[in-house]
């Protein structure tokens, strides 16, 4: 298994870590404090699989780089998610905010000799 993972590309490797990690951020609200079995146990393993391929990210991305796209893809795809799944509102700079942490992410994947492509 991690010499399959370890001939993926990094990107897809993050990739893969950042929908995970936006499953169970998604989902930990279902858990109502973990209270709920089956649900927090799709969380907990969703949050293992993530820093798991994170992990093995940082392998060949620097952690830097690496965490600053899991974090900014993170923050975006949740705060879609809420809004579509639970109704959550946001204020023109609660979207200024997000919109910025978007356009990092952007730069970053675009700009940046320091992940390979």
């Amino acid at each position: 298994m991690m010499k399959i993972l370890t001939t993926m590309s990094p990107n897809l490797l993050l990739l893969l870590a950042i929908i995970f990690e936006v499953i169970a951020t998604s989902l930990l609200p279902k858990t109502q404090q973990f209270s709920q079995p089956l649900i927090s146990a799709i969380v907990l393993i969703c949050y293992a699989l993530a820093f798991f391929l994170l992990s093995v990210t940082i392998k060949s991305v620097p952690i830097g780089i690496a965490y600053a796209i899991w974090c900014g893809a993170g923050i975006i795809l949740v705060t879609v998610i809420s809004w579509l799944w639970y109704g959550q509102q946001l204020d023109w700079v609660a979207i200024l905010g997000i919109s910025l942490i978007l356009l990092g992410s952007v730069i970053i994947n675009i700009f940046s000799t320091t992940i390979s492509h």
